[in-house]
């Protein structure tokens, strides 16, 4: 894979990194040492990026990375985040500056290291000025807890106030062919700034894969049937849109998948990825994504056809936590 610079101030990066949370929820069950298994052929493949969240599993995903990097900590640029929690049954934001430490502190200790390399605001908290947050943030850097920062899911203007307490090296949010906030509202800002885009759920979740063609394709429990997009209706509506995507995959030899993810990289220079997966196959299979070329027509054809979706991309609550 080719490398790609984190911002201005962070290291080279494979383009293609992996995202943890489904090996601890979301989608599909999956047992620990399965999970352990699947990051350590990440690494065999050339996988240094790898992103977690405190959030994911309620503290899981954490204590399954920590258990997979025994041994091979130095190979990797170890990613995580702080600041969604369940708080008497509810599921809030909080980024304090005492939260902030408490939460890295708390990480640290399930990851089992010392350091964790780049250290994300997983949501802003709406009661709390960014400045508060990104300054505590800061204190971890000079404590040589954390090495670099970034927030996810912050609009453009708060991410401006962000950078101007102390550098930010990522900014992390949604992106992929049916879902282009970021086109319209970030890469303009990620670029004046040279501060590095991450893009999680490249592949929509699942739906690019072409592998979901109904609500009945999802098991009981998966989290996506209360996702707006994955409903019975708006699924009917927007698996016409694969088609597109699956021309494109016959003309260059790849599949949808590889074609999705090729389509994110050729976005902008300073995009990363970071899909992820429980399955090794698909996990070889995006990687190789690295190897696909798509020519300015496709990359604008792909664009159109999915220029249009149906559905909001999170439930009612979940999206109000979102680009503050």
């Amino acid at each position: 894979m080719k490398n790609r610079k984190l911002g201005a101030v962070g290291p080279e990066l494979p383009e293609l990194g992996y995202g943890c949370m489904g090996l601890s929820s979301g989608y599909t069950e999956t047992d620990d040492a399965t999970a352990v298994h699947t990051i350590h052929r990440a690494i065999d493949l050339g996988v240094t990026h790898l992103d977690s969240a405190d959030a994911y599993g309620a503290g899981h995903n954490e204590s399954v990375v920590g258990r997979a990097l025994q041994g091979r900590r130095d190979e990797v640029t170890l990613a995580t985040k702080f600041g969604q929690l369940t708080k008497d049954g509810k599921q809030i934001v909080c980024a304090t500056p005492e939260y902030v430490k408490e939460a890295c502190d708390a990480s640290l200790e399930r990851l089992g290291v010392d350091r964790i390399d780049l250290y994300y605001a997983h949501r802003i908290d709406p009661d709390v000025p960014v400045e508060e947050t990104v300054g505590a943030m800061s204190e971890l850097v000079a404590e040589g807890k954390v090495r670099w920062l970034g927030l996810s899911e912050a609009a453009p203007n708060t991410v401006r106030r962000g950078h101007a307490v102390h550098p930010l090296a990522a900014v992390q949010a949604e992106f992929s062919l049916w879902t282009r906030f970021a086109e319209a509202e970030h890469f303009a800002v990620c670029e004046e700034l040279d501060i590095a885009f991450v893009a999680y759920a490249p592949l929509g979740r699942g739906f690019l894969s072409g592998t979901i063609k109904s609500a009945g394709d999802m098991r009981e429990g998966d989290r996506r049937h209360a996702h707006p997009r994955f409903s019975a209706e708006n699924i009917d509506s927007n698996v016409s849109k694969i088609e597109t995507l699956n021309d494109v995959a016959v003309e260059v030899g790849a599949s949808p998948s590889q074609v999705a993810l090729a389509w994110v990289l050729a976005s902008r220079p300073f995009v990363h990825a970071i899909p992820g997966t429980t399955s090794i196959v698909h996990l070889e299979e995006n990687l190789s994504a690295a190897d696909v070329s798509l020519t300015e027509e496709q990359v604008a054809r792909l664009g159109s056809a999915f220029d249009v979706v149906a559905g909001e991309r999170y439930p009612p609550g979940a999206a109000k936590k979102l680009q503050l």
